[in-house]
C-alpha cells in the first residue's frame, strides 16, 4: 500500500486529508510537522509522496523556525530525497503564488485549501505516487 507523508501543523486538516486520503484513495497515511521526523521519513523512503503545508508555525530545525518552502528545499537539495514527490498545499492562494511556490521549493505539485474536490485531490496526490 502506498504512504502519503501530512506535513500539517493544523491538526483538523491534518484529520480531514487523512480521511479522504484513506477512505476515497485508499492510501497509508503518515502525519508530523517535526522536520527531523520528515527527513528521517523521507530518507528511509517510508512515504510515496509528501503532503507539505506551506505556513508551518511550530517546525523548528536545528534551532531555527522553517516553513514548508523550506523543509521541501532541503528535501530537494538532498540527493537521497531529492526523488521523493512532494506537493504544496496552502490556503495561500492568491495568483502568482502557485508559480511563485513551485519555483522557490521545486515541489512538484500544489493544491490550495480549502480541498472541496475530494476525488480530485486523492486523483491529484495519486497522480505523483511513483508505481
Amino acid at each position: 500500500m502506498k504512504t502519503v507523508l501530512i506535513v500539517e501543523d493544523d491538526m483538523v486538516n491534518a484529520r480531514v486529508f487523512s480521511k479522504i486520503l484513506t477512505k476515497r484513495g485508499g492510501l497509508n497515511v503518515k502525519h508530523t510537522e517535526n522536520v527531523e521526523e520528515v527527513m528521517t521519513i523521507a530518507q528511509k523512503k517510508e512515504a510515496d509522496v509528501i503532503l507539505m503545508d506551506v505556513s508551518l508555525s511550530h517546525s523548528v530545525y536545528e534551532g531555527k523556525p522553517v516553513d514548508g518552502i523550506e523543509i521541501t528545499q532541503m528535501l530537494k537539495g538532498n540527493p537521497e530525497t531529492a526523488g521523493v514527490p512532494v506537493i504544496l498545499v496552502t490556503a495561500h492562494a492568491m495568483d502568482g503564488d502557485r508559480e511563485t511556490f513551485l519555483n522557490q521549493s521545486g515541489a512538484n505539485g500544489y493544491i490550495s485549501k480549502p480541498v472541496v474536490d475530494h476525488q480530485k485531490f486523492v486523483d491529484d496526490i495519486a497522480a505523483l505516487i511513483p508505481d
